[in-house]
């Protein structure tokens, strides 16, 4: 079990809040007509984020079993957890990179002048910290000859506007981002090297996670106190600096003031970025939402812990584009450019604009090593429940032989993971970076949360599962049901499936930036995605094939519930599962538990249950 409430909600939280809260979100806002963009975003949130949100949270609670070994409930859809599975460790090894990257920045933070301030002797010709614009004018004997600006003022000289012509340059950063910490080759086909810098942080970040996680929960459950907490501190110190700074109000309007565009709820794209944005930032479908609940007593409250975890959760998205943009909208200020032109997403955000940014306020070291340790927390406390997920659905599906090993089995799959993510810290890193989280983190899970509520709602059915929750959470009316129901049953479904075909229409080829993919790399995405979903059909075959009896009686079977699912302590089976095989039993006729104790009196050995207080064994 959890030590305390506290440690699961600010797990929860610090799993749903992400790196994407912070470079995603923003930018989004700013791109979909700003605060009219919290419109369809809070739709989004009540229609499909919150009501998978509850449904996760409520499934794991219920069977104390992680995302694999709850599909007992349902077991043709047992591969949908598989999925999940896979799913988590394709993000944890690029996710970890990412850590990697913000490790080796932080460690660059502590130089004065910060080293993407000023172009070193790193950069090339086209490294400037300032656009180039030369001027087209006629010579005194007819010729036309380029002048630039110094030139101009010199000889007291002006230029129309059509003379003006301007040569594409690169800032400091964007240079050292390319050169130094990545050592970006030009494509996917050219690997190169090992970069040994990137290797050792990459390292590094791993054995944080693993040390983290040696006593599963127990351990974690307190490291989150700090790294679920620390990101609100420096967001707070950021956004009181920002506003101080001169032009800042003039980036919060583009974010989400007097720019924003009402009409560009008109087009679909706004609602497919709103929805998309919802339902990864809140981190459903990757089974990470199930293996932290799983460990919850069995009475508590995660119809409240939903709420406050969701509300927060967009709280932060929101309060994070203040604290982004007002810096943003000083360097535009001070360089004379529009805010747009700024502005970026993802990684051009946190490694490029943002730590240009930075490098320009007084004592800019400080902010930068603030910046960067806010992301590192940010992606840990994530990461730790990605991980957790995995060992958890192991420990589940295998309790015999790795439920006493959790130390073990953590440390291994941090050492798997860090080698199969060694491709991600060659000077193709950033493009297998890019083309796992292209293919990995979108479609495969919209198909899993669409098979999810298919298997809930129809298969196992809804009414049924109501009623599971309100054995924890106490009886509740009709009219409390009413909107779940309506989601669960039939909006959140179809809501999610127009994303998935929306996205499969819409379905570009990876790029990184200009540089277009090989199609070999594009074939191999699609394949991973293809490793992923396959388990499904697999795994439904597999449990089709074990079942007795005629075809249509394995149907059956496989779309009842196991003997043993329900509550996994008897004392919480009440009436509806009195007569459901107790997965202690079962267990306790394969070994002996650590928890359970044994007495012998009289020649005779007794086994006496687990306290009704404890979840899991």
């Amino acid at each position: 079990n959890w030590s305390s409430k506290t440690d699961y909600l600010l797990s929860l939280i610090g799993y749903a809040v992400g790196l994407g809260n912070v470079w995603r979100f923003p930018y989004l806002a700013y791109k979909n007509g700003g605060g009219a963009f919290l419109i369809p975003y809070t739709i989004m949130l009540a229609f499909a984020g919150l009501p998978l949100f509850f449904l996760e949270c409520s499934f794991g609670q219920f069977a104390s079993l992680g995302p694999v070994s709850v599909w007992k409930a349902v077991p043709i859809m047992q591969g949908v957890g598989v999925t999940m599975v896979l799913v988590s460790s394709f993000v944890a090894i690029y996710y970890n990179c990412i850590i990697g990257y913000s490790i080796y920045y932080l460690f660059a933070s502590f130089q004065f002048p910060l080293p993407w301030s000023d172009c070193f002797e790193w950069s090339d010709e086209n490294c400037s910290k300032q656009s180039k614009e030369y001027c087209n004018i006629t010579s005194a004997n007819g010729s036309f000859v380029l002048v630039n600006s110094t030139w101009l003022n010199d000889n007291n000289a002006t230029c129309e506007g059509s003379n003006i012509f301007s040569i594409s340059v690169q800032s400091p950063s964007e240079q050292y981002w390319d050169k130094v910490a990545l050592r970006r080759s030009s494509g996917l086909d050219e690997s190169g090297g090992v970069i040994w810098h990137l290797a050792l942080c990459l390292l590094l970040a791993w054995i944080i996670v693993g040390a983290a996680l040696f006593k599963g929960i127990k351990s974690s459950g307190k490291v989150v106190y700090f790294t679920a907490i620390f990101p609100y501190v420096v967001l707070i110190i950021l956004l009181i600096r920002g506003v101080t700074l001169e032009g800042a109000w003039e980036g919060i309007e583009y974010y989400i003031g007097t720019h924003s565009d009402i009409s560009k709820l008109s087009d679909a794209e706004v609602w497919k970025d709103a929805a998309t944005q919802i339902f990864f930032s809140l981190s459903t479908a990757w089974g990470g939402l199930v293996a932290l609940s799983s460990y919850n007593k069995f009475n508590n409250n995660c119809y409240s812990d939903a709420i406050v975890v969701c509300v927060t959760n967009c709280v932060t998205s929101v309060f994070a584009g203040f604290a982004i943009f007002s810096v943003l909208g000083h360097i535009a200020h001070i360089s004379h450019k529009p805010v747009s032109e700024v502005t970026q997403s993802g990684f051009g955000l946190a490694f490029i604009a943002y730590p240009e940014a930075l490098s320009k306020l007084p004592i800019s070291p400080l902010w930068s090593i603030l910046f960067f340790f806010m992301l590192l927390t940010l992606g840990l406390d994530s990461q730790f429940a990605i991980i957790e997920t995995i060992t958890t659905a192991l420990q589940d599906e295998f309790p015999k032989y790795l439920r006493s090993r959790r130390t073990l089995i953590t440390v291994v799959a941090c050492v798997v993971l860090y080698l199969l993510g060694l491709p991600c810290v060659t000077g193709a890193g950033i493009y297998w970076v890019n083309l796992i989280d292209h293919f990995c983190s979108g479609w495969v899970l919209l198909i899993s949360a669409v098979l999810e509520l298919v298997g809930i709602i129809y298969i196992y059915g809804g009414n049924r599962f109501i009623k599971d929750i309100e054995m924890m959470i106490g009886k509740k009316n009709y009219y409390f049901w009413l909107w779940w129901r309506a989601c669960w049953f039939f909006i959140s479904p179809c809501l999610l499936t127009i994303i998935l075909v929306w996205s499969l229409v819409t379905f570009s080829a990876p790029s990184y930036g200009p540089i277009p993919y090989p199609i070999w790399g594009t074939v191999l995405g699609w394949f991973m995605l293809a490793f992923c979903i396959i388990w499904i059909p697999i795994f439904a075959g597999f449990n089709f094939a074990k079942a007795k009896g005629g075809i249509l009686e394995r149907f059956r079977q496989i779309c009842s519930p196991t003997p043993d699912w329900g509550p996994y302590l008897e004392c919480h089976r009440g009436e509806r599962y009195k007569n459901q095989e107790s997965p202690q039993t079962i267990q306790q006729s394969k070994q002996n538990e650590n928890d359970l104790s044994i007495v012998y009196a009289n020649d005779m050995l007794m086994i006496s249950s687990p306290n009704c207080d404890q979840m899991r064994v």
